[in-house]
């Protein structure tokens, strides 16, 4: 019988799909050790003794994951023996494997239903209705073609018990996985096209270099290595110099002969992007090259896009011991494959400033290295080679007139030649060390293009979030007319969803459907916040002026800034009432021990800022003001005249009733938002009620839960309680009636007495539901403050009826959709991915803005 062979990385996550008694564990048995298996009946047994209790389903889910997890941290191939019919679930399992940076595969054993069936029967352990298998296997069938799209790296489909008998799993290295290479090696700093330097360092290093008269032999050149030795370039081989060309032929026929390997640098991506046809600007040296190339043979030109596309992110060598990368790699991306760890080892992290020179920075990633192969790189030129945190920078900018230089592995040892002229200016000078201002390519900082036209957006939470290009129009404007300087925006909230309606009389909305949300999806605790009356603030803030400028790169602008969520300045006009609120809230934060207990000199907060007059002035007065005056007043005098007619003729008292009902009603809407406006004439009257922290350096606290930010928060505000508000709150466990009707009571207080109502979410910061992350906060507003929002008879039946009839899903999937973005913003920031990163996710959320939405909700 014909083998079946199916090709394994020796890192990967094994996701086997099927119906139950198709053969999964029987398979997984038989291809793959005990210990890389987890069970999901296994999982269920484990935390119930009994593998069949399907009630014992998502806690052994849970702890399915949690080993995938471990095992995935500590390099060990995963296979996950479970039916993973559903696109859900599956997704999950893709999280994961993105998270851990490696390849995810799918197994399929479609094997025909009435064998299912028949197997089923002669089960011991547990024999499931037929309905059940039939439902597996139409879920099953809808899964067909859909797997490749989810994100699976490789599908292998078997439809027989024959093709499954016949399969053979053959376990490869990653591309990467270089570890029996063990040297010696001769690793070679960025060349940029600098080939008579780049020839005359190899005869230092004792390599022969025979160029041939016909250059399609060997690509030109013929080189003799010394015995045993290696080359390792560290990319970059293009650009700048003059003979990119030439370099690429030397590199390319020592590669094909087994004597050299190199990894891909972010020049030598961007010729192969522009060889491929993408729309790539001929800058940084990249129109040289073109040039150098334009007559070039055609077997070469033909050759070159493989060959640059066949260059991967770095190589792990001599058992683990020594790591070859362009930019750097921390520890746990190293032997790993993903696009993220491409990226890093091409760009390295950015902190999303610009530097004196107007060039993205880059974050030291080798100061906080500790790993323990030694990383050899370059991309950031330097003058002198140091050995630093197990790691060595060996660019030492030949192209800019200085030395190229080797590095003799394991000998530790350099060698230098020096460059034979100037062939470009450096964007800035090379200095001793670089480490403050290390180079990123211009092309990183957003542009008009990176915001035109039709954007999908990839995010943790949300994988494509679609910008359609008729709501990025808006967006752009904003952007670029009204918004704050761009490197203070690095977050936008999004925006919140009413709970659903409630059918309780008198009621538009209620906390039981909020409540009954969370619980049907599982979540056992929540968290209710009172919701302040005031518009929504986002503050950044640092500890002292030289913070601001090494975190935001934004010289003498104060300790921070104060904007709304559509990205606006809150004081654009009062700029010294941002000054003081600012110092005050830095001093409370500074009495807190803050910057020391987060380890940090920056903060940003989502907050809301009181009062609301202080912002809706104009709100105020030309909708609510005027639609109360003149409501109460056109009622007043219809009532008025209908009890002077009503001494001359009989007028039914149904009549009567209704207009006092209706001037009742402009009275309540003249009262509902007296609670929210009061006079700002000192800075105490204003009141700033902060309910999460954000991101400090180093983290984006999605990790801790809403009690955590609130106790966090709060140990704050009471430094400065004049100005900071502490919320009030509620943890509810939903398994106690009690507490839910203890919560509904508070809602109901608090409404009573004028308060908007509450804010309900789930104790944890982010919950995964059966279809995708669940809302993170759901809104739930009292009667009278949806008066201001719903007009003064909002609540007379009849118009209760009609508004019963809102629709909640677009409202819920932009929700979902702007939180995804906003995290993936931050944490973008936080790991310094740069400027063009994080503006594409923010400027995502003020286009989804745009959508066609009713604002009421």
């Amino acid at each position: 019988m014909k083998k079946n062979n199916i090709n394994i990385p020796e890192l990967a996550l094994i996701v086997l799909v099927g119906t139950s008694s198709s053969g999964k564990s029987t398979f997984a048995k038989k291809h793959f050790k005990a210990t890389e298996i987890i069970s999901s009946d296994y999982c269920r047994a484990l935390v119930s003794d009994d593998e069949n209790n399907m009630k014992a389903t998502n806690d052994a889910f849970d702890l399915v994951h949690f080993m995938i997890e471990k095992r995935l941290k500590r390099g060990r191939l995963t296979v996950v023996d479970a039916t993973n019919l559903r696109p859900e679930s599956r997704k999950s399992l893709l999280r994961i494997a993105k998270k851990y940076h490696v390849l995810p595969i799918a197994i399929i054993l479609n094997i025909p239903q009435r064998i299912c069936i028949k197997r089923n029967k002669t089960r011991t352990d547990r024999v499931l209705p037929k309905h059940v298998l039939h439902n597996q296997m139409n879920l099953l069938r809808q899964s067909f073609g859909r797997l490749g799209k989810e994100g699976f790296k490789s599908v292998y489909e078997f439809r027989s018990p024959e093709e499954v008998k016949a399969v053979e799993i053959i376990r490869r290295p990653l591309f990467n996985n270089k570890k029996n290479e063990q040297g010696p090696f001769d690793i070679i700093g960025d060349v940029h096209g600098c080939f008579k330097e780049l020839r005359l360092l190899l005869e230092k290093l004792d390599y022969k270099i025979i160029k041939h008269r016909d250059r399609s032999h060997n690509w030109g050149y013929t080189v003799r290595a010394p015995k045993g030795r290696k080359v390792l370039f560290v990319g970059d081989l293009v650009d700048r110099g003059p003979a990119s060309n030439e370099v690429l032929r030397l590199a390319m026929s020592m590669i094909e002969a087994g004597q050299a390997y190199c990894v891909r640098g972010n020049h030598d991506d961007k010729l192969r992007r522009k060889l491929k046809g993408n729309d790539v600007k001929l800058q940084h040296g990249l129109a040289e090259t073109m040039e150098q190339l334009k007559d070039e043979q055609e077997d070469f030109l033909a050759a070159l896009p493989r060959f640059l596309h066949r260059l991967t992110s770095h190589y792990v060598l001599d058992d683990g011991k020594l790591v070859i990368v362009h930019a750097g790699l921390k520890e746990e991306m190293q032997g790993r494959t993903s696009q993220t760890v491409l990226s890093y080892a091409m760009y390295g992290e950015t902190t999303g400033i610009l530097d004196e020179n107007n060039l993205p920075e880059r974050i030291d990633w080798a100061k906080d290295y500790n790993g323990k192969a030694l990383v050899v790189y370059g991309h950031t030129p330097i003058q002198f080679p140091e050995f630093d945190h197990n790691t060595i920078n060996i660019d030492t900018g030949c192209v800019f007139g200085a030395t190229l230089t080797a590095l003799r592995y394991p000998e530790r040892e350099l060698v230098q030649v020096d460059a034979l002229k100037t062939y470009s200016k450096p964007s800035r000078p090379i200095r001793e060390r670089m480490r403050e201002t290390i180079n990123l390519p211009i092309d990183d900082v957003l542009n008009i293009q990176d915001v035109q036209g039709r954007q999908v957006l990839q995010t943790e939470l949300v994988k494509n979030i679609t910008i359609r290009e008729e709501n990025a129009i808006p967006a752009l404007e904003n952007m670029s007319r009204f918004t704050i300087h761009p490197r203070w925006l690095m977050y936008l909230p999004p925006t919140m969803s009413p709970s659903a309606t409630s059918n309780l009389e008198g009621y538009l909305e209620h906390p039981i459907e909020a409540i009954d949300y969370y619980k049907t999806n599982g979540v056992k605790q929540i968290i209710c916040e009172e919701k302040h009356m005031g518009s929504r603030a986002i503050i950044v803030i640092a500890k002292d002026d030289a913070s601001i400028q090494e975190k935001f790169g934004l010289e003498n602008k104060g300790i921070g800034k104060i904007y709304t969520r559509t990205g606006r300045s809150f004081f654009k006009e009062d700029e010294q009432w941002e000054a003081l609120l600012l110092d005050r809230f830095r001093i409370a934060l500074d009495k807190a021990n803050f910057w020391e207990t987060n380890e940090t000199n920056w903060a940003i907060f989502d907050c809301e800022l009181m009062p609301w007059s202080a912002k809706a002035q104009a709100l105020l007065q030309e909708q609510y003001a005027a639609v109360a005056c003149a409501a109460v007043q056109s009622r007043s005098v219809t009532q008025s005249l209908l009890e002077q007619a009503q001494e001359r003729v009989a007028i039914p008292t149904e009549i009567m009733n209704r207009f006092t009902q209706k001037k009742e009603k402009a009275h309540q809407f003249k009262k509902a938002y007296h609670p929210y406006c009061w006079k700002v004439e000192r800075l105490e009257d204003f009141k700033i009620a902060p309910f999460h922290l954000l991101a400090t350096e180093g983290n984006v606290h999605t990790n801790q839960n809403h009690k955590w930010h609130m106790e966090t928060i709060h140990d704050i505000c009471k430094h400065d309680p004049e100005i900071l508000l502490a919320t009030a709150y509620k943890i509810i466990n939903l398994e106690q009636e009690t507490e839910i009707q203890n919560v509904i009571s508070w809602w109901t207080e608090m409404t009573e007495k004028g308060g908007e109502g509450m804010v309900v979410k789930p104790l944890a910061f982010i919950v995964h539901g059966a279809k995708g992350i669940l809302q993170p906060a759901i809104k739930c507003r009292g009667k009278e403050y949806l008066r201001l929002i719903y007009g003064p008879d909002y609540d007379l039946p009849k118009n209760l009826k009609k508004l019963r009839k809102r629709g909640l899903g677009k409202k819920r999937a932009m929700a979902s959709r702007e939180f995804a973005l906003g995290q993936e913003a931050l944490q973008a920031f936080v790991k310094g991915e740069g400027l063009r990163r994080v503006h594409q996710l923010v400027f995502g959320i003020m286009a989804l803005e745009s959508e066609p939405i009713d604002p009421r909700l």
